[in-house]
């Protein structure tokens, strides 16, 4: 459903070389798949998040969903993405149910298919007691579930979330990868960064990991398990990072 190939974006800085965020990115994710981006702060994970998204264009390379371009009709395929990052802000002075409906619209959805949804989404997330309270009363965990609403609200085939527990309790944390189990049941695409190791090795079918914007490995937990000999997450991490600086040295 999501395919990227030799995906670069560079920012150019004054009097400076070109700043490399992504470098090379070439990966897919399947239906019904859950790819994880692991990799620490700075390491272009956003960048690569949001170039999918269609909100900043790649310098170069190509990525499709199914089979269309994104850069040739973005807006035709932000009607197949849902896309959430960590610091997502709702209008305060909406309630959630004015939240839903206003992004239901810009969707050109019906207003039977927009409050239909409402109703499931509100039963799926939990959210009975929060829907018509005001957004600026909403503590961060009841903000998330708006949001996670709002960018399932159309149904899109690929779910694209950056660090979609960030800054939550365990429990708010839960539900997220309750909602993230309960996607790929239902056949969509997700790919969805963190830095959390035990979120990469519970919730993902294949993990991509990158640092100094460049996917060192992609795989199964086995198959990175197998490339470097290491036994968990974490250690197969570090061992690609050593490997990556000797070979930049």
């Amino acid at each position: 459903m999501l395919r990227t190939e030799n995906l670069r974006r560079e920012y150019q800085i004054a009097g400076e070389a070109p700043l490399v965020a992504v470098r090379g990115a070439s990966f897919s994710v399947a239906d019904g798949e859950v790819l994880g981006l692991l990799g620490p702060n700075g390491a272009g994970k956003t960048t690569l998040l949001r170039i999918l998204a269609t909100i900043i264009p790649p310098t170069s390379g190509q990525c499709w969903i199914g089979d269309r371009n994104i850069s040739d009709n973005p807006d035709h395929i932000r009607r197949h993405i849902g896309f959430l990052s960590g610091n997502t802000k709702l209008y305060g002075r909406l309630t959630g149910a004015e939240v839903l409906r206003y992004f239901g619209r810009l969707y050109d959805m019906s207003e039977t298919s927009i409050e239909q949804r409402i109703i499931k989404l509100t039963q799926l997330l939990d959210m009975g007691d929060i829907i018509h309270r005001r957004c600026e009363t909403l503590s961060t965990g009841q903000t998330q579930k708006v949001n996670l609403a709002r960018v399932i609200l159309h149904d899109p085939e690929v779910l694209i979330l950056d660090e979609p527990t960030l800054g939550l309790d365990i429990i708010t944390s839960q539900s997220v990868i309750e909602f993230i189990i309960h996607a790929r049941e239902r056949g969509h695409s997700i790919i969805f960064s963190t830095h959390y190791m035990d979120e990469a090795e519970r919730l993902c079918d294949r993990i991509a990991l990158i640092f100094k914007g460049a996917i060192m490995a992609i795989g199964t937990k086995k198959e990175l398990f197998e490339l470097t000999g290491a036994d968990n997450v974490q250690d197969v991490f570090l061992s690609l990072v050593n490997e990556y600086k000797e070979s930049d040295a």
